[in-house]
């Protein structure tokens, strides 16, 4: 099956370098050069990962990246950011919009292609055996990838949903970060405690008054409270 990649720069080179190469490695491409028209093709088309650049005039990726996940249609879809920043303060501020991995330009072609397989690929394993589990509140079914809390919908984007099952599969199990972002993000993803506590502080205010199921663990991870 085709898999369609939706890559939104205002860099016309940058554009036709990642068309090119994606379109070579069997990806169907579609492209926009700014923010406006990038949510409109993400809307329309579906795509099934979105590459997107933080500076662009206008709306900037990280509008994009927060319209994207507001939008029930499009909060699945796994977006991977292209900065020109090296700071922890821009990756963190992307990371805490929902985007699900970044890139920092300039970056190799064979980097992002590693990269976008390793997002489709795990958010294919993860619908590939449908199973629903229940903790307390929570309901989360793999197979329609849905999470409910006290029968209230979540959206949530592909990271936040690999780590809330991770948690859910052993409730009262401690998890360190590492092993949180092994089983939530791409392998070769640079693990740091911040990007961790980034995902996992989203998904406290996400769930809200039920916030409490998941425990920190001081100086190791942290864990899904039992029942």
């Amino acid at each position: 099956m085709t898999r369609t990649v939706l890559v939104i720069d205002d860099e016309p080179d940058l554009l036709r370098l990642l068309d090119y190469n994606l379109s070579r490695a069997d990806y169907l491409v579609l492209t926009a050069r700014d923010g406006e028209s990038g949510l409109e093709a993400a809307r329309k088309h579906h795509p099934d990962l979105v590459i997107l650049d933080v500076m662009m005039p206008g709306l900037d990726g990280w509008e994009v990246c927060k319209r994207l996940r507001a939008e029930p249609a499009t909060a699945p879809t796994p977006i991977l950011m292209l900065t020109a920043k090296a700071e922890e303060t821009d990756r963190v501020i992307g990371l805490e919009l929902g985007a699900d991995d970044y890139v920092t330009k300039p970056f190799g072609v064979r980097e992002v292609l590693a990269r976008v397989k390793a997002l489709l690929r795990r958010r294919d394993a993860s619908g590939q055996a449908p199973e629903v589990a229940t903790v307390g509140p929570l309901t989360i079914d793999s197979g329609r990838r849905s999470v409910t809390a006290g029968g209230k919908p979540l959206t949530l984007t592909t990271t936040e949903f690999n780590l809330l099952r991770a948690l859910a599969r052993r409730p009262g199990r401690v998890y360190s970060r590492e092993e949180l972002l092994a089983g939530a993000r791409a392998d070769d993803t640079p693990v740091t405690d911040r990007t961790v506590d980034v995902h996992v502080s989203a998904l406290r205010r996400k769930l809200g008054r039920h916030e409490d199921l998941i425990e920190t663990v001081r100086g190791v991870g942290y864990r899904m409270r039992e029942g």
